[in-house]
């Protein structure tokens, strides 16, 4: 018997593995690999493994084989020169004082972004009204590009027409103008404050991401027994938020030796190279001063410093989370 337009009946139709071995081919490799989780996580990660290597691991190898050449802006032929690259980086009293700048830079713009972005987060999940407005002002300073709100801030650190010095002077706090880019105290200061504001709402949306997993339920009882805010921060709060803060200072770090942005658009290393940096030493030696072995090997120094800072700081994540 055959039923409508000759497919055999229901009752006569084959059913359970003869079912299955009539399925067509194609389905049965599609569901085989999409059930096979390996596969999968290496389908996914692979244009991200691409990505790293296009655009980090190809140009991290040219730097090291640039570094032991003297290819320079005007004679693109390599030549091996041995160490010689950084034996001149050794010698050379600016890259010591880049070393420098740049430890004291990363430390001191770490310690005010995780501490204002901890403050910031704290207010960001508060219930008012306008909530939604104040998060969008927060994140602005984060997603405006950055040499654009660098350039503003030089504006308002000139030494001439600032209105800092503006309204310093109509309260009477100052006499004359405090020429902020032209000592370098005050031009390093300047570029530590820029840097941090640039920075503190990215901190802050992480770590508000922290404090939003904490239990509700664990806030309450701790009410209940009578804790106040700060033994609530302190025993509650920053225990559980840990390894959060942990990873937003690592973020901070990378972003922070790394950058070179604000230095440039600020003082361009002044003044007399005071607030120069090793990434913005690299440069100037290796792009604007056509030495591309010598910037090439400046900037390698950037990769132990920041590869033994982020081992520091995920094997103390890893404590955390253990613990």
């Amino acid at each position: 018997m055959t039923g409508p337009g000759g497919a055999p009946p229901a009752a006569t139709r084959p059913a359970g593995p003869a079912a299955e071995r009539e399925r067509p081919a194609p389905t049965r490799y599609r569901r085989r690999l999409t059930d096979r989780d390996g596969a999968l996580a290496w389908l996914f990660l692979a244009p991200a493994v691409v990505y790293i290597l296009a655009l980090v691991g190809v140009p991290f190898l040219l730097a090291v084989a640039f570094s032991f050449s003297d290819v320079t802006g005007g004679d693109p032929s390599f030549d091996w020169t041995g160490l010689q690259n950084f034996g001149r980086v050794f010698a050379d009293p600016v890259f010591w004082r880049a070393l420098r700048n740049t430890l004291v830079f990363t430390a001191l713009s770490m310690v005010f972004i995780v501490l204002f972005g901890k403050v910031l987060a704290n207010v960001l999940i508060a219930d008012f009204r306008g909530r939604w407005l104040v998060r969008f002002l927060v994140l602005l300073p984060w997603t405006t590009p950055v040499a654009l709100s660098t350039i503003t801030w030089l504006w308002m650190l000139d030494s001439v027409f600032s209105p800092i010095d503006w309204v310093l002077r109509q309260v009477g706090l100052i006499q004359a103008n405090m020429f902020y880019l032209g000592r370098p105290t005050l031009a390093m200061a300047s570029v530590i404050a820029v840097h941090v504001w640039r920075l503190v709402p990215l901190a802050a949306v992480i770590m508000m991401a922290g404090l939003l997993s904490i239990p509700k339920d664990v806030q309450e009882q701790a009410l209940v027994d009578g804790a106040g805010y700060w033994r609530r921060m302190v025993e509650i709060t920053i225990p559980l938020t840990a390894p959060v803060i942990a990873i937003s200072a690592l973020f901070g770090a990378i972003f922070t030796f790394t950058d070179m942005t604000v230095v440039y658009v600020l003082t361009r290393g002044g003044p007399t190279n005071e607030t120069q940096v090793l990434a913005s030493w690299a440069f100037f030696r290796g792009i604007e001063g056509g030495d591309v072995g010598q910037g090439a090997a400046i900037a390698l120094f950037l990769f132990p410093l920041l590869l033994a800072a982020a081992i520091a700081i995920l094997r103390a994540v890893r404590r955390m989370e253990v613990s």
